[in-house]
């Protein structure tokens, strides 16, 4: 497990803050040149990608000697802002657990995969296998949007964190914004005056009235009920003025199976009853980024194998069944990819201290290792 550990701490050492979170972060440049040299130094077939300008991905390739299946593994690179001392760029040991950002979420993830490049590429397996270490999951995702536009497989493992069980779901997510309008005026001027932020009440209410829908009504079995909250609002000129505008923002959490057209219809219903005998009443809906739920059968081929694995190597293969945030399985999965996601153990993800249970990563790499080699042949 050293080399393990010591490629973790080379990882977490590098610092790869996402520059879209966090102004003047350093991007995923310095942890690519690492990832690919380093890929390429142990035989495997590197190819660098662009998701934007001067923000690569590192695809490393491991050719198949013949017709087996192909198999993807992937993790990102980013990582949020640094933290407190455990959240920062020095990785440190104590016990079984190595601290630092991107330690968990999930530079741990990434270096049990180059790993396992480098171990197939000793022995190449009949299919392929690829590995994908990519930009910008935590904010837009570019960086796996770009890998499915070049690059397919016949299945995928997204290596995030999920305490050791197979997370065969997630909830998808859709930003909206609701603007009510009014008009400006001296707050005097009772009859020229149109207040915005008034008008949002009835919408706020109906928000409410829906998230209560959602959490009463269907239930996932395995990611809970769909959920809406405001996040944001903001409007308003000055104390003494009339707002002529208000604009709310707002998260609809989805579950397989939502759309987002199925999301807009809800607020545009909203907004319709906001303004039910309301001639004065406007408001416009506009959604934002959209990411769809993600959800694979737990019949497909790449989550038996995997499972057969995890029993083999720790005794049980249980399904994850608890909310988790958005990742990019559901982007792989929309591309004809079935995908599974499967992780260590840790905490502290976004957190002032972030950490990995370093014991459940070399599992992982085993076990990775093992699905591949038994899926790709």
């Amino acid at each position: 497990m050293s080399e393990l550990v010591d490629l973790l701490g080379q990882l977490v050492a590098i610092d790869s803050v996402n520059p879209d979170l966090v102004a003047g972060g350093a991007g995923e440049r310095e942890i690519a040149a690492f990832v690919g040299e380093w890929l390429s130094r142990a035989g495997v077939e590197v190819v660098f990608q662009e998701s934007a300008p001067g923000r690569m991905n590192v695809i490393g390739i491991v050719k198949g000697t013949g017709s087996g299946r192909s198999l993807m593994l992937n993790a990102h690179m980013d990582t949020v802002g640094l933290g407190g001392p455990d959240g920062n760029l020095t990785p440190r040991v104590e016990g079984n657990r190595l601290y630092g950002r991107g330690a968990w979420d999930m530079k741990g993830s990434l270096a049990a995969i180059m790993l396992v490049a480098a171990e197939v590429a000793k022995a190449p397996l009949q299919g392929d296998l690829i590995v994908t270490a990519v930009t910008d999951e935590e904010f837009a995702s570019i960086g796996t949007q770009a890998i499915v536009r070049d690059y397919t497989a016949d299945a995928a493992i997204v290596t995030e964190p999920s305490d050791m069980e197979a997370c065969v779901a997630h909830k998808g997510f859709v930003w909206a914004e609701i603007e009510t309008s009014g008009e400006a005026a001296h707050g005097s001027r009772l009859n020229a005056g149109i207040d915005a932020i008034a008008k949002m009440g009835g919408v706020l209410v109906g928000l409410t009235q829906l998230d209560r829908d959602l959490r009463s009504g269907p239930i996932h079995p395995l990611v809970e009920s769909a959920s809406v909250h405001a996040s944001l609002i903001e409007g308003g000129i000055e104390l003494s003025t009339y707002p002529d505008r208000c604009l709310l923002h707002i998260e609809r959490r989805t579950i397989p199976g939502e759309t987002a057209e199925k999301v807009e219809a809800e607020l545009q219903s909203i907004v319709a009853r906001a303004g039910e005998n309301d001639p004065a009443f406007r408001a416009e809906v506009r959604l934002g980024i959209v990411r769809n739920p993600f959800e694979v059968s737990t019949d497909a081929p790449i989550v038996q194998t995997l499972r057969r694995a995890m029993s083999d190597a720790i005794g049980h293969d249980r399904i994850f069944k608890r909310t988790t945030g958005w990742m990019d399985s559901a982007l792989l999965s929309a591309a004809g990819i079935p995908t599974v996601v499967f992780g260590p153990g840790g905490d502290g993800a976004h957190a002032a201290s972030e950490w990995i249970d370093l014991d459940q990563l070399e599992q992982c790499r085993l076990i990775y290792l093992a699905t591949a080699r038994e899926f790709c042949g």
